[in-house]
């Protein structure tokens, strides 16, 4: 019997709805709940519970009991491996249905939330279940009377505050390396999202994770993330998002105590095509779906394409058909490439920097328009706009929406400082044919990712992270552990 498709399945969908607080499923203790709306059609999908201070401060207290006792903390690292593993089977057997909650919190496509999101939101895990007792100390050059070495220690208790892009897949990315070197963790998801890690959870739970180890407490970041990142059980927030939040939580770290801040901040990226990049056609996809997959909201867009004079007419005749073939369809539909905007805020906030660039003079050669508005959804056409100066808004500030920016140079020289001319500094790319301008832009390039005739051409075996205003703290890879832990160094005095 063929399996039902997505829509059909929707009906005999459980809905997670409730907070996972010191090993049990629970409520709002004031019973608050907040509506969590689909993008897919503008209707509410189910009522979550809206985490209050005094919910927080249980999550946390409870997730401080179980780092002091240990029961976590000092399992050895066969034990935490095999716990991660069977976390990872049992996301494993439950793909389908956190695909489609996944599906219906965003508005992204079906086919993405299925092949990309929830395969790597497994993979991390299973990763940093492989990695985690891969982590070694070192033995310092001590005199013949003392032993002298170091070894990474737990930091305690982790809050991580993940987007509502990839909900489960940037979760994963704190969860995962914070629970391998032995910390308990408090999630708070986006409001926008909270379905997946809400099943996480529960799932957690059912892998045999002790109770208090995994904590998710879903509400207002105004709310529910400010009282995590006050918290004085919480020694470190890991976070990514906005850079207006990200300096508020710099401020609380200062007000509550000291705890240690990881932040990705999302970036300006520009992708820069050379008249000898070695496959136009390559590249002209690669400027397409850099900047429109996941409708544009993904913090490595590259929302900037620099194309040197020569071929840009060529060029960008190149990408504006790939970007034709993006039409905006129903999430849930398997053949949907492009789907709807997380939010109606969201929408109105990319329309409206549409509207901007307009009024500043650039030339719209595509899209720009709300579309399917019959189904109550938010959409939004991909949309390019030519001409942009260096100090229109396209130019400079982050939409997370589905829009592209195109300009113009001629050399190496003006290539980089356009590049470069942005607060923020998370990835960069470039196409050329020239090893040595490869090398020399890929140093030039102020950018913590950088990909040279490729576009997020990486895994989670490389770092992750920006410069500038893009953040600090690094995500994936090994060296995401030792973020987690305090680095103890110990001399023994031999008699």
């Amino acid at each position: 019997m063929n399996a039902p498709s997505p829509i059909d399945a929707i009906s005999t969908l459980a809905l997670p709805g409730r907070a996972v607080i010191d090993g049990a499923l629970v409520g709002a203790a004031s019973g608050a709940t907040f509506d969590n709306v689909s993008p897919r059609d503008g209707k509410i999908l189910n009522r979550v519970a809206a985490c209050q201070a005094e919910d927080v401060a249980r999550a946390a207290a409870g997730a401080r009991a179980a780092f002091e006792d240990g029961r976590w903390r000092d399992q050895g690292p066969r034990a935490k491996k095999a716990a991660l593993f069977r976390l990872a089977e049992l996301m494993t057997r439950d793909a389908e249905e956190l695909a489609l909650l996944e599906s219906l919190d965003t508005g992204k496509p079906i086919r993405d939330a299925r092949a990309v999101d929830i395969p790597l939101a497994i993979g991390t895990t299973r990763w940093y279940a492989e990695a985690l007792d891969k982590v070694y100390g070192e033995v310092g050059a001590s005199p013949i009377d003392r032993l002298s070495y170091a070894v990474h220690e737990p930091l305690g208790v982790i809050g991580a505050i993940v987007p509502w892009n990839f909900p489960l897949h940037m979760a994963m990315w704190k969860v995962a390396p914070a629970l391998a070197m032995g910390n308990s963790v408090v999630l708070k998801p986006a409001e926008q999202s909270p379905m997946t890690a809400l099943k996480l959870g529960e799932l957690a739970l059912e892998a045999g994770l002790p109770a208090g180890v995994l904590n998710v407490v879903p509400g207002l970041g105004g709310v529910a993330g400010e009282a995590l990142a006050l918290s004085m059980d919480v020694d470190m927030i890991a976070f990514t998002g906005s850079g207006p939040v990200g300096r508020r939580l710099m401020e609380y770290s200062a007000r509550s105590n000291l705890k240690r801040i990881s932040l990705e901040l999302g970036g300006k990226s520009p992708q820069v095509v050379f008249a000898d990049c070695p496959d136009l056609d390559a590249a002209a996809q690669a400027a397409a779906w850099g900047v429109f997959y996941n409708q544009g909201e993904v913090c490595t867009a590259a929302s900037r394409l620099l194309v040197e004079a020569s071929i840009k007419e060529d060029f960008l005749e190149r990408v504006v058909a790939v970007a034709r073939g993006m039409v905006p369809g129903d999430p849930l539909d398997p053949d949907t490439v492009f789907g709807a905007m997380v939010s109606e805020r969201q929408m109105n906030t990319a329309l409206s920097y549409i509207a901007k660039a307009g009024e500043q003079g650039a030339r719209r050669v595509l899209g720009g328009e709300r579309v399917r508005r019959e189904t109550g959804g938010f959409y939004v056409e991909p949309t390019i706009f030519d001409g942009l100066e260096p100090d229109h808004v396209l130019a400079r500030e982050e939409v997370f929406g589905p829009v592209l920016g195109v300009q113009t140079f001629t050399g190496f020289d003006q290539a980089m400082a356009l590049a470069n001319d942005t607060v923020y500094g998370l990835a960069a790319g470039l196409w050329t044919a020239d090893v040595n301008r490869a090398l020399k832009g890929a140093r030039a390039l102020k950018a913590g990712l950088v990909w040279v005739n490729g576009w997020d051409a990486c895994d989670i075996t490389m770092p992750f992270g920006g410069f500038k205003q893009s953040g600090f703290g690094r995500d994936r890879s090994l060296h995401a552990l030792h973020k987690y832990a305090d680095l103890k160094s110990v001399s023994v005095t031999l008699r």
